[in-house]
């Protein structure tokens, strides 16, 4: 296996309009602040790339928490002892500390967010949204929807107040009844990928033959 890339460079895809200029003003968490709206802004490139959006209730906001990076000496600190157990927000009133990697907390490694919102309509490279737990200007690096056959586990028919969720082409009959699991060289294709050819498992090529 090939050594894991050290270096990885990222270009957001646009950013979020919210009230919030101040971390510690910023509500914590989107289920905590579900009814406040925001908007995204994607680069208009990208405006086409929110075809079909519309569709779903709910969409991951994958971003970089750019105003905890800078505040944090602009990445340089290493993540070392105390600061790979932080105090999460929700146990202040304690101060007991817990892996990183088993919190939001913004100040992380990569600096990177993951806020679920509330689609409630896109129009042009806008999305207005509701659930605001980001600072205003935010990068947002990917969009990814919700939906809860994927995303919630266990998850079957009948659960509730899931089944009204909006889960886009999801749930068109041909796609919710595909027993797919891997996409194949053809799926990659359909992605616009072109995977090379496993030397181990292609078929023989005859070689050219050499006229004398």
């Amino acid at each position: 296996m090939p050594p894991a890339a050290q270096r990885i460079e990222l270009e957001p895809i646009g950013h979020v309009r919210t009230a919030y200029q101040k971390m510690e003003d910023t509500p914590i968490q989107t289920r905590r602040n579900p009814a406040e709206p925001g908007r995204l802004v994607v680069e208009e490139r990208y405006a086409d790339a929110l075809d079909g959006l519309e569709g779903f209730d709910y969409v991951h906001l994958i971003c970089f928490l750019d105003q905890a990076w800078a505040a944090d000496g602009r990445g340089t600190r290493p993540f070392t002892g105390e600061r790979l157990r932080p105090v999460p927000f929700l146990l202040q009133h304690t101060g007991q500390r817990v892996g990183v990697f088993a919190t939001r907390a913004p100040v992380r490694p990569n600096y990177l967010a993951l806020s679920l919102v509330r689609v409630v309509a896109v129009h042009g490279n806008q999305v207005d949204f509701t659930g605001v737990d980001l600072l205003d200007g935010t990068p947002v690096l990917d969009v990814k929807p919700f939906e809860p056959r994927l995303d919630v586990p266990g998850y079957t028919p009948g659960s509730g107040w899931l089944d009204q969720v909006r889960g886009g082409w999801y749930q068109q009959p041909d796609a919710a009844a595909s027993t797919l699991v891997r996409p194949g060289r053809a799926g990659l294709r359909g992605l616009g990928l072109n995977p090379p050819v496993d030397s181990e498992t292609a078929p023989p090529t005859t070689p050219p033959r050499e006229d004398l």
